[in-house]
């Protein structure tokens, strides 16, 4: 099943997201025949491939796109969408999550499909960890929320597609995501800190696991082809953790400005966050959530190829050059 030069076809999911434009291009660099399944055309490298599927769910048609493919890679999720009622929410990760997940999963097996990499999320496991026990492959799955509810769900179908059928399923578990093209709140934190904006954060004693794009990217990479991932769930994480003390103390050091983070009680952070109705959010800037990727680095031999730093500061790069225009 392969293209042509010999060179050997991924599908990847999702490819027009924040994650999904890197892993295709590093998947495409390492030497790989790119395919992008995407919703409608998009503005994509030409020589990458694309193939409209629609939306994905239940009654997704794979057939096109699956044609001659000897690897997948499956990074799409529901996005939430602002305003959604938690039902209807609910019901999207179900139906694009979780028989999303198995339509595509089927349709790989019946395609002759190799090997799938699916990318979950470190909130299968749970929302935090004692700073000093941090989750591991080991650790029992407990989602705390819909959407790391039905990433376990999608998961468990894979895993149990993957055990009765020669499908390699590969599931990767990942915390925060960062890099070049990050939305949501590493985005607005990088705001904060390059406006000189004061952050509340100063007796917060926590520790924070991520991850930059790029070695999500190369530990994809490693799991399409080693032999013995088939059938495994990782954790995945960066070679070091930061409190969010240090993260903003970092960021503004690439950015070439102070940090301004200010003393104040977690205490009180918590029951400003509860009058507003912020619990979560104040949870997961102020409390800890560490991953260990033993079994990742063990089993595969990998070990991230860029440090905390050079992510923190392409993305800083990118954030700046993004500014100016």
């Amino acid at each position: 099943m392969e293209g042509e030069a010999g060179q050997r076809t991924v599908l990847v999911t999702g490819a027009t997201g924040f994650v999904g434009r890197h892993v295709c291009a590093y998947l495409h660099t390492a030497g790989y025949r790119v395919r992008a399944a995407v919703r409608a055309a998009a503005a994509l490298p030409t020589d990458w491939e694309q193939v409209i599927v629609g939306e994905i769910g239940p009654a997704t048609v794979w057939d096109a796109a699956l044609d001659g493919v000897e690897f997948m890679v499956h990074l799409a999720s529901h996005s939430p969408v602002a305003g959604a009622s938690a039902e209807d929410t609910a019901a999207a990760y179900q139906r694009i999550d979780v028989a999303g997940s198995e339509r595509l999963g089927r349709a790989a097996l019946a395609a002759g499909v190799r090997r799938l990499v699916y990318l979950s999320t470190i909130k299968v496991n749970g929302e935090a960890t004692p700073i000093d026990a941090p989750f591991t492959a080991e650790t029992p799955p407990q989602p705390e929320d819909v959407y790391g509810e039905s990433k376990w769900q999608a998961e468990q179908i894979l895993r149990e597609l993957g055990a009765s059928s020669e499908l390699e399923v590969v599931i990767l578990r990942a915390p925060l995501v960062y890099g070049p093209g990050v939305r949501a709140n590493f985005l607005a934190l990088l705001r904060l800190v390059e406006r000189h904006m004061p952050v509340p954060l100063g007796l917060v004693h926590n520790r924070r696991s991520m991850l930059y794009v790029n070695n999500l990217a190369d530990a994809i990479s490693h799991c399409l082809t080693a032999p013995q991932a088939r059938g495994q769930t990782y954790l995945v994480s960066d070679d070091m953790d930061v409190s969010t003390p240090e993260l903003v103390a970092r960021l503004a050091m690439h950015l070439g400005c102070k940090p301004r983070c200010w003393p104040v009680p977690v205490t009180l952070l918590r029951g400003v966050g509860k009058l507003l109705g912020k619990n979560a959010a104040i949870d997961r800037i102020t409390g800890s959530l560490v991953v260990d990727a033993a079994k990742l680095r063990e089993q595969l031999h990998w070990a991230p190829p860029f440090t905390l730093d050079e992510g923190l500061r392409e993305t800083v790069q990118w954030y700046l050059a993004e500014r100016r225009k």
